[in-house]
């Protein structure tokens, strides 16, 4: 559910015409809808949270400050994977004591300062990992937090660069080692065993892999117990789908909750959940504008200003996103590619698509694309990045600046 739709022949934003925004902010520009986001945040607390669980949002998906203030506002979480997220987290007032650190690649330095900050605790990739946390904490005199990142191995049946689950990508540790690596953690001076993770992909929309998983996962539980590890919290991770084109269905969080919350009934551990996609995802667009019209013969191309810089993901994972015009009226409909200014002929953001003929100077609604959308954007070709609005109800803010030429060399010598 968000709250874009069409009033009359105009697209809005809950209250708000896209088009005036384009007008005012200048293409490409990302929009938010606050009222998206909030109602996204309370069906996961709804669904999750009314029994003591944690949800903490995947700053990945998007890492603005105003989007993160309102996670904060609603006693949401974090899962972070760098030192970075961890700083911008804390910013925008996440409590500490609902972050979770994933991430293969820790750094030292970024364990210290996750360490001193005492966060809920860190989800463990690999056993040199464990012994890094270890040493850092020895040096600090403290005890680390952690939960061992367990791989099922278990297929999520989504693109394989956004697969987690399986033992052939770098992720976690096989499930069949898991006893022995906690056993080795136990050891440990300077580690305090907290809980277990998993997480096996994203953009997910069956709930199968989910359970599947979690089958594989509560033996391993009952097995610790009766060793004598006893976990304080099952970190379900996240990785549910939202709808991209109108033929998908994923579930929304009261489903994934009743798939398996039933299965740890009884277990005695808080829930942890790490939501991303499925909280900002559809809570956000990219507004783009026609610069040209090309066709080849062969080929229909709508040149727009937004590229592969802004919005990665067509181009990348080869994914869907619709695109709509800002203003619908009367006319043919004929087959295009949109694709953008950047000098790659991969640089697309809908191929082969039937959509409306577009004018030159018109604006463009690429939807569903509050996640992986500013947060994977670059400077490639030396563009500026665009603009960032937040939508609340009838009124609008600036909640980041369009960049400059000047940005581009900044922090140059």
């Amino acid at each position: 559910m968000h709250y874009f739709s069409y009033k009359g022949n105009v697209l809005y934003a809950e209250d708000v015409p896209l088009e005036a925004l384009a007008r005012e902010y200048g293409t490409p520009l990302y929009v938010y809808s606050k009222a998206t986001v909030l109602r996204h945040i309370q069906a996961y607390k709804k669904a999750f949270c009314g029994s003591g669980g944690i949800l903490c949002f995947a700053l990945k998906a998007n890492s603005n400050g105003a989007v993160l203030k309102l996670l904060a506002e609603e006693e949401a979480g974090a899962d972070i994977v760098s030192g970075g997220e961890l700083f911008r987290a804390l910013k925008a007032g996440i409590s500490p004591s609902k972050i979770v650190y994933a991430g293969v690649g820790k750094t030292a330095a970024e364990i210290e300062f996750a360490l001193k900050k005492k966060i809920l605790m860190f989800n463990v990739e690999s056993g040199e990992e464990m012994e890094a946390i270890n040493r850092v904490a020895g040096g600090l005199g403290v005890k680390a937090p952690v939960a061992l990142r367990v791989n099922p191995d278990v297929d999520p049946r989504t693109h394989p660069y956004i697969s987690t689950g399986m033992k052939k990508y770098k992720f976690g540790m096989p499930v069949e080692d898991a006893l022995e690596f906690y056993g080795k953690a136990a050891k440990m001076e300077h580690i305090r065993i907290t809980g277990i993770h998993q997480h096996i992909g994203s953009q997910l929309t069956d709930l199968a892999p989910f359970r599947d998983s979690l089958k594989k996962l509560l033996p391993v539980v009952e097995k610790l117990r009766g060793s004598g590890i006893d976990l304080k919290y099952l970190d379900l991770g996240g990785g549910l789908g939202i709808r991209y084109s109108r033929d998908e269905n994923p579930p929304v969080p009261s489903q994934l909750a009743g798939s398996l919350l039933p299965l740890i009934k009884g277990l005695g551990v808080t829930v942890v959940v790490e939501p991303g996609r499925s909280i900002i995802g559809n809570a956000g667009v990219l507004l783009t504008k026609c610069l040209y019209r090309k066709s080849t013969g062969e080929k229909n191309f709508v040149i727009v200003d937004a590229g592969m810089n802004d919005l990665l993901r067509p181009s990348l994972y080869g994914s869907f996103h619709e695109v709509l015009p800002a203003i619908k009226s009367r006319r043919a409909f004929q087959v295009a590619d949109v694709v953008g200014p950047i000098c790659e002929s991969g640089d697309f953001l809908a191929k082969d698509r039937r959509m409306p003929v577009v004018k030159e100077g018109e604006t463009l609604c690429v939807m569903g694309a509050g996640a992986y959308g500013y947060s994977m954007s670059s400077n490639y070709n030396s563009r500026p990045r665009g603009a960032e609005v937040m939508v609340d109800g009838k009124s609008h803010r600036l909640v980041r600046r369009r960049e400059t030429y000047q940005d581009l060399i900044k922090g140059e010598l």
